[in-house]
């Protein structure tokens, strides 16, 4: 069986992948010898649901031996292409499965249509969700939601805000532990 790809999708109203934590995450992967797919997505400020997922699909391939690693928008995005193609699991960080009102949000398509929540469990092994309590931009109702649909692991922390930290030891940790490179 082929290794583990793992592929990162940036969150939108971004010009590039290199913020946060997501150059240490690569650096870590790299460092271990894991596959990595961290680009910046086209369309990055709005994140338009049809150039996202046609990009996963013929860009990078993602397949049933992809791990899709999103952040906010990118995790929305993971969500969505789980819904019509196999990948071997997701990582969900800070998601939305709504606009919450946000204008840049509205536009980029991904709220348009009804979600298949049993589509994007059925379509992978595993889904990792991790979220703050004390997230600035999205509610926390939303992670509930998503938690109670998906029934994913759930890793909850009390001061990370969005996550915008330099380094994310936890997911490095998780990641791992879900490719066998402990």
């Amino acid at each position: 069986m082929p290794p583990t790809k793992i592929v990162f999708l940036h969150g939108n109203d971004t010009m590039r992948w290199s913020y946060a934590w997501a150059p240490w995450l690569k650096r870590e992967l790299d460092r271990v010898e894991v596959e990595n797919i961290f680009e910046t997505f086209p369309d990055s400020i709005l994140a338009r649901k049809k150039y996202w997922l046609a990009f996963l699909k013929e860009k990078v391939q993602a397949d049933e031996r992809t791990i899709l690693v999103g952040h906010s928008s990118g995790a929305t995005a993971a969500m969505r292409y789980a819904e019509t193609e196999k990948v071997l699991g997701s990582v969900l960080i800070a998601p939305s499965y709504t606009d919450t009102e946000d204008a840049l949000e509205k536009q980029s398509g991904y709220f348009d249509t009804p979600w298949r929540w049993e589509r994007i469990r059925k379509n992978q092994q595993f889904i990792g969700l991790f979220y703050s309590k004390d997230d600035p931009y999205i509610p926390q109702r939303e992670f509930e939601h998503i938690k109670s649909k998906l029934r994913p692991e759930t890793f909850v922390f009390q001061n990370r805000k969005h996550f915008m930290d330099e380094t994310f030891p936890e997911l490095l940790e998780y990641l791992k532990e879900k490719t066998g490179e402990r």
